[in-house]
């Protein structure tokens, strides 16, 4: 079904706003997929926080004009699957993670900070891991000294307070 003029605006506009609240594009061949598997990836994609979107190459081209995007306009060729996500990692790891289960899914490229990914970078991408993962090792390396520390301190105590609890039982009964 052919989209009029006044839909086609929409969709740009649409896109255009998704792609200027994120960071990262994946493009993804999907000729052959069947609808079963195009809506598996779909529900992974929205668990994820990841825009998934088939569009017609010419009104994603115009969605994405003027934005870091714009350097991917040369891999939008073919029947493909637009993946934008917020994350810096999401969408290139939805798409790759779908395309290692399915071989259908072909990974066509992608942008991220302005630079054109081809499909190795997309899955160079997608081996980062994420956020969350990110903040969680950084917050580990800060509390690895300190437990360090803690650890040192209290075998120091536990030295001196050993040795100073031995000699007071026996100064106790010696003094009454």
């Amino acid at each position: 079904m052919s989209l009029n003029r006044n839909e086609k605006a929409v969709v740009v506009t649409d896109v255009s706003a998704q792609a200027a609240r994120s960071q990262t594009l994946a493009l993804a061949e999907y000729r052959g997929l069947t609808v079963e598997h195009l809506n598996k990836l779909r529900r992974d994609a929205r668990d994820k926080g990841v825009y998934l979107h088939v569009l017609k190459n010419t009104l994603a081209r115009r969605a994405v004009a003027g934005t870091p995007f714009e350097v991917a306009q040369g891999a939008m060729v073919g029947p493909l699957i637009y993946g934008f996500s917020e994350d810096a990692v999401a969408a290139a790891k939805v798409i790759t993670d779908f395309a290692k289960g399915n071989e259908k899914l072909v990974i066509k490229g992608g942008a991220y900070a302005g630079k054109a990914l081809n499909a190795d970078g997309v899955k160079a991408l997608a081996a980062i891991p994420s956020r969350e993962v990110l903040i969680a090792q950084i917050a580990g390396l800060l509390k690895s000294p300190i437990q360090r520390f803690a650890s040192v301190l209290a075998a120091v105590a536990e030295k001196q307070g050993g040795g100073a609890a031995a000699e007071a039982p026996a100064a106790e009964p010696a003094a009454a």
